[in-house]
């Protein structure tokens, strides 16, 4: 049976917590220098109608080092750009690699690749959920503080594609959810719906009281830069800084996606202290991604 990866929900909880003790020992594999190449002489097509740094190096140097090859697709370079339905690329893509990545906008778009594609598809970010990023969150918490179930987590910032699927994440790891936004920013009413253990405030401090983990992202997301200026007065007073990192925990640490802006969703002084995990959270992209594709493509199980 086809597996697609368009949210945390099209896994089980069982299933992604496989994925992050997969990833960490694929990342003690590659720390050893130990070969292993499940996806030998597989293709994975990267479709970007987004661009990238960490989805594209991440992807790409996952199939290398699984033996596989990633191909790079712009829409420059399909007819994608020119116009061809999603479904007809969806049909010929699945017949010419094992399976494919998109990072777009809408998300609608890759729910119909998916529905016509008949190899996996990877949701590698759309406007409404960024899943691919929560798997090497999740990872990087383990490694960091042990299993989340039972934490708290505060998100700072736009109710946006990465609070979606922390929603998700919430609901599949087991943990609480303070969700801190300005009034007109907060997440989907559709994905607030799924989540069982989230709260919404208008208070950062409050978010981050006696918070495990602190995450935020940009308050102008790629595709908003029309909208920064007004973002920028919503958000006045939501930066994740040593004040608010004072009402966690002790020893909670903080997230971001990356890009970061100092000076603005984040001060210097946090992301750049030890509490900051920002460098290791990019990395465990790789590791995260190598265990999600060895169980969507060699059919390696996920679950313990």
């Amino acid at each position: 049976m086809i597996r697609h990866f368009l949210t945390l929900m099209d896994l089980s909880s069982e299933e992604l917590l496989g994925l992050i003790h997969r990833g960490i020992e694929l990342k003690a594999m590659r720390a050893a220098g130990r070969l292993h190449e499940p996806l030998k002489n597989r293709v994975l097509a990267m479709v970007f109608e987004k661009s990238s740094t960490r989805t594209r190096v991440s992807f790409e140097a996952a199939m290398a080092e699984f033996g596989g090859q990633a191909m790079f697709l712009s829409p420059r370079d399909t007819q994608l750009g020119r116009g061809e339905p999603v479904e007809d690329t969806a049909r010929v893509l699945s017949r010419m690699v094992h399976a494919i990545m998109v990072r777009t906008y809408e998300h609608e778009k890759i729910e119909l690749l998916a529905d016509y594609a008949s190899v996996p598809v990877i949701n590698g970010l759309t406007d409404l959920h960024h899943p691919c990023q929560l798997l090497a969150d999740m990872q990087t918490y383990h490694e960091h503080r042990g299993p989340i179930r039972g934490k708290t987590v505060a998100w700072i910032g736009d109710g946006n594609n990465m609070c979606n699927s922390y929603i998700h994440a919430s609901r599949q790891y087991g943990f609480t959810l303070r969700v801190a936004s300005p009034q007109g920013y907060d997440p989907e009413p559709d994905v607030l719906a799924e989540g069982t253990r989230v709260e919404l405030l208008r208070d950062p401090d409050k978010a981050a009281a006696n918070a495990d983990l602190v995450v935020t992202d940009v308050w102008a997301s790629m595709g908003q830069e029309q909208e920064a200026r007004a973002r920028q007065e919503a958000f006045a007073g939501f930066e994740v800084n040593e004040a608010v990192m004072a009402h966690a925990k002790s020893d909670a640490i903080f997230m971001h996606c990356l890009p970061a802006h100092r000076g603005e969703e984040v001060s210097a002084g946090v992301i750049d202290s030890p509490q900051s995990v920002v460098w290791d959270e990019a990395g465990n992209r790789l590791h995260a991604q190598k265990a999600l594709l060895e169980f969507l493509l060699a059919g390696a199980p996920a679950a313990r």
